[in-house]
């Protein structure tokens, strides 16, 4: 992973939970998720789903929106890119718990979900 691709997290932004005394879920949903296959270079489709209970923090979206876009000329396996955004919404926005799911688009005859939790589930 190059810096810029390391970097990525830090276009994170969030903005305190108004009810930080309440558990709640946001759910958040992100059709148009591309990044490029590592061994093709042909681009990669998905749908990302963003479900989190937030303690301190939320996301802030239009940031989500620049850092999802981010991925765009990114080389990454599904299972890499899935985690990889778990683990940057984990450390920037520290939630009570958090599941990333990347639903990537049929290609080459096989569908692939990728489904990614915080804290882990067996």
């Amino acid at each position: 992973m190059n810096s810029s691709e390391s970097d990525q997290k830090n276009i994170l932004e969030t903005f305190p939970n108004p009810y930080p005394n309440r558990d709640y879920n946001i759910e958040i949903k992100i059709p148009e998720f591309t990044c490029l296959c590592p061994k093709t270079g042909q681009p990669d489709f998905a749908t990302i789903h963003l479900e989190y209970t937030p303690n301190k923090k939320c996301v802030e979206l239009k940031s989500l929106k620049l850092y999802i876009h981010s991925y765009r000329n990114v080389g990454t396996f599904h299972e890499t890119v899935t985690n990889k955004i778990l683990e940057d919404i984990v450390e920037v926005v520290q939630p009570k718990q958090c599941t990333v799911k990347g639903d990537f688009n049929v290609r080459g005859g096989i569908k692939t979900v990728v489904i990614a939790n915080y804290p882990d589930k067996p």
